[in-house]
């Protein structure tokens, strides 16, 4: 990893509560305040390239999940709901608006006709594959700082999650 030290406004409130409680250590304190500042910071930059493309954040991850389900780029719902982790209630308002829109198709699953079967259009493929390829690009240059570090910290964050979602 590099050796610079830049200072950021995280290290103020770290300083702070070292003066004020120098027996603690703040270190994890550092790093979960800098990954929420972090998030803060670039989720409005992601958004708005989203945007460009006609969606929300959440319009963008079920499409996505509908393209990484491969052909025919089906799923159902709670299929949806699962991969997205979230309620299938708040999964219906996605696929109603994206249906609005003519992205996604709804129709009866016929080994289910008590469900539906969710389809990516061929607008909808379009519009989402032009949405990945600006949104890599945009990712890769807001984290483009980190240089070589980037894979250090992706193998740490991964670690990470793995201890937290077991």
């Amino acid at each position: 990893m590099s050796e610079e030290r830049n200072t950021d406004a995280i290290d103020a409130v770290v300083g702070a509560w070292r003066r004020e409680r120098p027996e603690l250590d703040l270190t994890a304190i550092g790093v979960a305040g800098r990954l929420g500042r972090v998030a803060m910071l670039t989720t409005p930059m992601v958004e708005a390239v989203f945007a460009k493309h006609g969606l929300k954040q959440g319009e963008f991850d079920v499409l996505a999940a509908l393209r990484r389900s491969g052909k025919p780029y089906t799923l159902i719902p709670s299929e949806l709901s699962a991969t997205l982790m979230m309620s299938r209630a708040g999964m219906t308002s996605r696929i109603d608006r994206l249906e609005s829109a003519g992205l996604v198709e709804r129709a009866l699953d016929p080994e289910d006709r008590r469900s539906f079967r969710v389809t990516l259009t061929e607008r909808g493929f379009e519009v989402v594959d032009a949405a990945m390829t600006e949104h890599t690009a945009n990712v890769a240059k807001l984290l483009s700082p980190l240089g070589e570090d980037l894979d250090v910290l992706d193998a740490s964050l991964r670690r990470l999650l793995t201890s937290l979602e077991s």
